[in-house]
């Protein structure tokens, strides 16, 4: 990184947050500063809001009908309750009263119905709209074949009823995402820029590539937060970021996986850390329409190839827990009892000659450009090698992988899936239904009619133990025909400064607002 880099990001931790002066080594500043990113957040705008540091940052400023807690449990937000009918179809949601937008206008029913809308007119171009199409007219109304989205009625100024297409009862989980926030009436073209929400933070400023600096926004209507301002760094070196960390000019640090060790080891530095089983997964997507590949016996053989034991400890640090399966430990579904494939050549030569291939098969397994990424796939190619199987790498830059990927043109592609809502669903129907196949996430074009059919079952169940026997059968029948090699769910890693006190990694990229942490001068 350019030296002028570093110095710029100092003068900026220097004059806005000022300094981290003391002579008793604490931070002279009151303002948490949070050093994540490594890129600037596409905008301000929800409806454009499709990546992380997108997702955390609108989730400061703006607020969904409901929310995510630190631990992914979905909360009321705007909405101060809601039910639904009996067949799952009818929710009507209660609104909070005397909540206003950071402009003082008052929050009502309408600004519910007007900000879905905005979110799924082609106009809007987001991109996104898909959380909201499970209401009834949504997809005609995002096609262009209807002039208003049927399923929305405001009943009174403080009520919105909405009616599904079909049951759906994990439904409140997918307000809750960023999309799905409520925004004003009125947008003006630089809205991206200049946003008004009605969250517990307001945006300052935002020098891009460099830094965002978000204010309290007093006039909460919730529990405000208690520092009275929040800086997100843009730091895309993690050296520089490290190096922020340690002059004490940032609070939180994301520990890049290969300094796992390092970390750990170092008994000053293994007390700052806090690590946080997040809802994703690393997988490798075997296209099973692809030669060799469509026989269920030859994806066992490859899963039984890889030492994912090996991949864990030596290139990621220990962070993580083997996948066996699709559903992460932590959501209802999982069978945290299953074992995962077990690395055995000789098994994988045996599947290998079982399905009619006994001097094995050549494949191309394609990644991204990120440095982990490629380590995993050198990995991978050895251990594919040691069973027969030929492995030529394809890297290229991500857009263009997931490109290649979605039209069906990679025979294997390794990838990682962040949870969009913590529900079993949104792993298993995403990445694995028919119906996803290619643009919609399933790269692995993957179409089993009983595994659809059970998936479809679960969505619509609004029993919860049913419907999560229904996951747990979903994942089981996915596990058996391997469409993917399943390496393993990974954890985050975080190093928190010793005057920062109640942060807690969220589970879910949106389930921390940094209300009540705060900063402690009198903690050396």
């Amino acid at each position: 990184m350019p030296r002028f880099r570093i110095l710029s990001l100092s003068l900026v931790a220097l004059i806005l947050i000022t300094g981290c002066g003391g002579g008793d080594g604490l931070p002279a500043r009151t303002a948490i500063v949070d050093s994540r990113d490594t890129y600037d957040p596409r905008s301000f705008d929800p409806a454009l809001s499709t990546d992380v540091p997108t997702g955390r940052a609108v989730g400061y400023v703006f607020e969904g009908l409901t929310r995510f807690s630190t631990d992914a449990q979905v909360e009321p937000a705007l909405a101060s309750s809601w039910t639904v009918s009996p067949d799952g179809r009818i929710w009507r949601f209660t609104l909070r009263q005397n909540v206003k937008f950071h402009d003082g206008t008052p929050f009502t029913a309408q600004h519910v119905v007007q900000s879905f809308t905005r979110v799924l007119d082609p106009k809007t171009r987001g991109g996104r709209g898909w959380p909201l199409f499970p209401i009834a007219g949504a997809t005609d109304f995002a096609a262009g074949k209807a002039t208003s989205i049927r399923g929305l009625r405001i009943e009174n100024d403080s009520t919105v009823v909405i009616t599904l297409a079909e049951p759906f009862a994990i439904f409140p989980k997918l307000l809750a995402m960023p999309v799905a926030s409520i925004v004003p009436s009125t947008i003006p073209a630089d809205f991206g820029e200049k946003p008004v929400g009605t969250g517990p933070w307001k945006l300052a400023t935002w020098k891009h590539d460099d830094f965002v600096r978000f204010a309290r926004n007093d006039a909460y209507w919730g529990t405000k937060p208690l520092q009275d301002t929040l800086i997100a760094r843009i730091i895309p070196e993690p050296s520089t970021a490290v190096a922020e960390f340690e002059s004490g000019n940032v609070d939180l640090l994301y520990i890049p996986e290969a300094e796992t060790r390092e970390w750990e080891q170092d008994q000053e530095r293994k007390a700052l850390l806090q690590a946080a089983p997040v809802l994703r997964l690393w997988y490798v997507a075997i296209n099973t329409t692809r030669g060799p590949l469509a026989d269920a016996r030859v994806r066992r053989a490859i899963n039984h190839a890889i030492d994912t034991k090996a991949i864990l400890t030596q290139l990621l640090g220990g962070r993580g827990r083997l996948a066996a399966g699709v559903i992460p430990p932590a959501l209802d579904g999982a069978d945290t009892t299953r074992v995962p494939y077990v690395h055995d050549v000789a098994k994988a030569r045996q599947l290998l000659a079982d399905a009619g291939f006994p001097s094995g098969i050549t494949v191309k397994l394609w990644t991204s450009q990120d440095a982990t990424q490629s380590r995993v796939a050198q990995a991978i190619q050895g251990y594919l090698k040691e069973a027969g199987i030929t492995a030529e790498l394809v890297q290229r830059e991500s857009a263009s992988m997931r490109e290649a990927a979605r039209k069906g043109e990679a025979d294997m592609v390794l990838k990682d899936w962040y949870a969009d809502y913590p529900d079993a669903e949104n792993f298993l129907y995403p990445l694995l239904h028919s119906s996803n196949a290619g643009v919609g996430g399933n790269v692995s074009f993957f179409r089993n009619p009983l595994f659809d059919s059970v998936v479809s079952a679960s969505r619509r169940e609004t029993d919860t133990v049913k419907r999560t026997a229904l996951y747990a059968r979903a994942d089981s029948i996915a596990f058996a025909e391997a469409p993917m090699v399943f390496l393993l769910f990974y954890n985050e890693l975080y190093a928190v400064q010793p005057w920062l006190k109640n942060w807690t990694a969220p589970t879910i990229f949106n389930g921390q607002r940094m209300i009540g942490t705060r900063i402690d001068r009198t903690t050396p």
